[in-house]
């Protein structure tokens, strides 16, 4: 299986935000965008994997700034780190305001994805590689962030 470069996968969607997306005050509610979150990293890790892939988990998600109805949210997503079978994807979340011109930095994520074979049981997927020192660094963290993530799910003794 012959590794692929991060550039290879890596996708960017944007959608018009409308009024069915957001409240009453016209915020675009977090949920609408996860769910463009999940569908960009999904495209990643499907494009990556070469076949079916799960969301596993979302590792953090931050929101910075607020998107309304009438930006053009985009999400741009990109493969960080492979395992055996799963990949740490980020996603980088920005809003522009099509009149002004003014985009602004809305939310960041990073989620796990695990490739799947025909019986819906994890397979095997290509390393990555990193080209760029941005990419090199983006790996460098989920690294660390995949070790955090593996300490945190060993079963810790109970407090008396």
């Amino acid at each position: 299986m012959e590794p692929k470069t991060v550039d290879a996968t890596s996708v960017i969607m944007s959608h018009m935000m409308l009024p069915p997306d957001a409240n009453p005050a016209g915020i675009v509610h977090g949920g609408v965008v996860m769910k463009h979150i999940d569908d960009a990293a999904g495209v990643v890790a499907v494009r990556h994997s070469g076949g079916p892939a799960v969301t596993a988990s979302i590792d953090r998600l931050d929101f910075h700034h607020p998107a309304f109805i009438g930006n053009l949210l985009t999400v741009k997503a990109s493969i960080n780190l492979t395992g055996e079978t799963s990949m740490e994807i980020g996603a980088r979340v920005e809003t522009e305001d099509p009149v002004t011109g003014v985009v602004q930095h809305t939310a960041s994520a990073y989620l796990t994805f695990v490739a799947l074979d025909e019986s819906n049981r994890p397979r095997k997927i290509p390393g990555i590689v990193p080209l760029t020192e941005e990419q090199k660094r983006r790996n460098c963290e989920a690294i660390a962030r995949r070790k955090d993530r593996l300490t945190k799910r060993t079963p810790k003794k109970s407090c008396q």
